[in-house]
């Protein structure tokens, strides 16, 4: 359900896209981050100068198939330098970025591999002999995460120096109304419920979110 939050969001993240930044957008769960961002680059908002990938971070994630599904998706333009088919840019959405396990030294391999595109422009080329580097060009990152804790960490300073931070926090109540009300009307009016029903959403409303604040 589009709120003047998300639209305010989605607008902000695609400004910064059009100017080759790279975007963390992190928050707390259910305040519809990963939504909007996949609004973004499924939804044709970035047009047709951009291709666009999405992929989720778990605890299992490794930097060997971080860089084997980034690789797959890129193209050749000339010797050591690869990025998107046909000179366009490449916009690509990795969800949960702080979720993957510490290894014993305390670093998070596949987001040590993001932050060294962003410090070097590429990465060197594991499935060659020669272990050749690859320059990629034209890779803009934009990455959602939740808080710390619950198997999520604290990603470090030299990573965050390369994004720009957008926070979203808790809605507000008239938000929360919003959405829920619209989504209450739908289902009625799709169920093609009695009268009665359909004037009671209101008081249904209120007492859904009465409990809900509540609980």
């Amino acid at each position: 359900v589009p709120t003047v939050d998300s639209i305010r969001m989605i607008e902000l993240v695609r400004m910064l896209v059009f100017c080759k930044k790279h975007v963390l957008t992190p928050g707390p769960t259910g305040t519809g981050k990963s939504v909007n961002i996949n609004s973004i680059i499924s939804g044709g908002v970035l047009g047709e100068d951009f291709q666009t990938f999405a992929m989720l971070f778990s605890a299992q994630t490794s930097a060997n198939l971080a860089q084997d599904a980034i690789d797959g998706k890129m193209q050749r333009r000339r010797r050591g330098v690869y990025g998107a088919d046909g000179g366009k840019k490449f916009a690509i959405f990795v969800d949960d970025l702080n979720m993957p396990k510490k290894e014993k030294f305390g670093a998070q391999p596949p987001v040590k591999l993001i932050r060294q595109y962003m410090d070097h422009k590429g990465w060197y080329d594991l499935k060659e002999k020669k272990k050749p580097f690859r320059q990629i060009e034209d890779l803009i990152f934009l990455s959602a995460m939740g808080p710390p804790g619950g198997g999520r960490t604290f990603l470090t300073q030299r990573l965050q120096r390369h994004f720009n931070i957008i926070c979203y926090t808790l809605q507000q109540e008239e938000t929360i109304r919003h959405i829920f009300s619209t989504i209450l009307t739908a289902f009625v009016v799709q169920g093609k419920y009695q009268v009665a029903i359909k004037d009671s959403i209101p008081k249904i409303m209120e007492m859904t979110l009465r409990v809900y604040n509540q609980v």
